[in-house]
C-alpha cells in the first residue's frame, strides 16, 4: 500500500518579529547578510524562530519537519554564500522572481564546512523524536547559481560542488529524507554530456547518506533526455512541479517511468490562494490514476517550490492542507 507523506522543500518565509529582530541587529545591506560568523544575539533569533517554524510544521500534522533554512538570506546559493572558500560579490536575480542574493564567486577549494549540519543538529535538539527532513541544494542548481574562478571548466565545477555537498549531507544527524532541490534542471536544462554529469553529481550526494533522496524539480518539466538521466541516478524519488506544468511531467512518467517514490508539487509554493484539503486529495488521486504504469510505494504531497514566497499566515495554512490533504488521500486510497 501507497504511503502518503506530507512535507514541504523547506526555505520558510521569516516572521514578521524575527525580520524586525534580525534587521535591527544585523542591518539591512548586502554586506549584513548571513555570512556564517553571526554572534549569539543573532543566533538567539534564529534559535527561536526555528523553533517556532518546528511548530507550525508539528501543529499542522505534517509527516516530515524541516529546518526551515530560515538563514538562507541566499536561498539556494546559501551554503556557498558562507564558504571561506567564496567571495560574494553584486546582487544577482533569483531566478525569474522578484528576489535576488549575492553572487557567490568560487575563488579556492571547496572544502568541508559544516554549516547546514549545524542547522539541522538544532532542530534536532528541538524536536529530538519528530521525523526530520533535510533540505539542500542540488549540485547542478548551485553551479548553475554560482561562478567559479578556481577550478577552470563546468565539469570540474559541478564535480567540486558534487563533491562538497556530498561532503556536507555526509555530516548530518539522522533523518527520515533528503530534499535535493534542482530547479535549474528544469531552468536552465543542461546539454548533451552535462545532463549526464548532472545526474552523477546528484547521485554522489545522494551516496553520502542512508536517508531516502528525493531530487525536487520544480518551474516547468524536465527535458525527455534530463529526465531519463535524472533516472539513472541512485535516488528514492523525483518531484514533480504539477502546478507549472502537469501535462509534460505526466508525459516524462508515463513514457520513460519513474521511481517507485514520488513527489507531487501540488500546492503551489508562490500563490497565496490556499488550496482545500479536499482538492489536493483529488489531485493526488488523479495522477494517480494518469500514471496507470506506475506503482507508488511512496508519494510525497507537497507545494512546488520553496515556501518564503508566502506571507506567514498564508505558509501556516498551506502547511495545514497539506497534512489535511496527505491524510484524506490515505483514507481514499484504504
Amino acid at each position: 500500500m501507497t504511503e502518503f507523506v506530507a512535507t514541504t522543500p523547506g526555505v520558510f518565509p521569516l516572521p514578521d518579529w524575527a525580520k524586525d529582530q534580525l534587521g535591527s541587529l544585523k542591518g539591512h545591506q548586502k554586506e549584513d547578510l548571513v555570512d556564517g560568523s553571526e554572534g549569539t544575539e543573532i543566533t538567539d533569533v534564529y534559535e527561536e524562530t526555528r523553533a517556532t517554524v518546528a511548530d507550525w510544521q508539528a501543529t499542522a500534522g505534517l509527516d516530515r519537519v524541516v529546518e526551515g533554512q530560515l538563514r538562507w538570506d541566499d536561498m539556494l546559493a546559501h551554503p556557498l554564500c558562507v564558504h571561506d572558500a567564496v567571495e560574494t560579490r553584486g546582487i544577482v536575480r533569483y531566478y525569474d522572481n522578484n528576489n535576488f542574493y549575492r553572487e557567490p564567486v568560487v575563488s579556492g577549494e571547496l572544502t568541508f564546512d559544516g554549516d547546514l549540519a549545524d542547522d539541522l543538529d538544532a532542530l534536532g535538539e528541538l524536536a529530538p523524536d519528530t521525523p526530520t527532513q533535510a533540505v539542500v541544494p542540488g549540485p547542478y542548481s548551485l553551479s548553475e547559481l554560482a561562478t567559479d574562478e578556481f577550478y577552470g571548466d563546468e565539469a570540474a565545477f559541478l564535480d567540486a560542488i558534487a563533491n562538497f555537498l556530498a561532503g556536507e549531507v555526509r555530516a548530518f544527524s539522522d533523518v527520515e529524507t533528503v530534499f535535493v532541490l534542482e530547479p535549474s534542471l528544469v531552468t536552465s536544462p543542461p546539454g548533451d554530456g552535462e545532463d549526464e554529469r548532472a545526474s552523477e553529481a546528484i547521485d554522489r550526494v545522494a551516496d553520502a547518506t542512508d536517508a531516502d533522496v528525493v531530487v525536487q524539480t520544480y518551474w516547468g518539466a524536465l527535458t525527455e533526455k534530463v529526465h531519463a538521466h535524472l533516472l539513472d541516478a541512485d535516488i528514492d524519488a523525483v518531484g514533480y512541479d504539477f502546478v507549472t506544468n502537469h501535462e509534460d511531467n505526466l508525459y516524462n512518467i508515463n513514457e520513460y517511468g519513474t521511481k517507485e517514490g514520488i513527489a507531487l508539487g501540488l500546492a503551489d509554493g508562490q500563490n497565496t490562494l490556499v488550496e482545500e484539503p479536499e482538492k489536493i486529495a483529488e489531485r493526488v488521486a488523479w495522477v494517480d490514476e494518469q500514471t496507470p504504469g506506475a506503482e507508488f510505494e511512496t508519494m510525497y504531497v507537497t507545494t512546488n517550490t520553496e515556501l518564503f514566497y508566502l506571507p506567514v499566515s498564508r505558509c501556516v495554512e498551506k502547511l495545514e492542507a497539506l497534512a489535511a490533504g496527505a491524510a484524506r488521500a490515505a483514507e481514499v486510497a484504504r
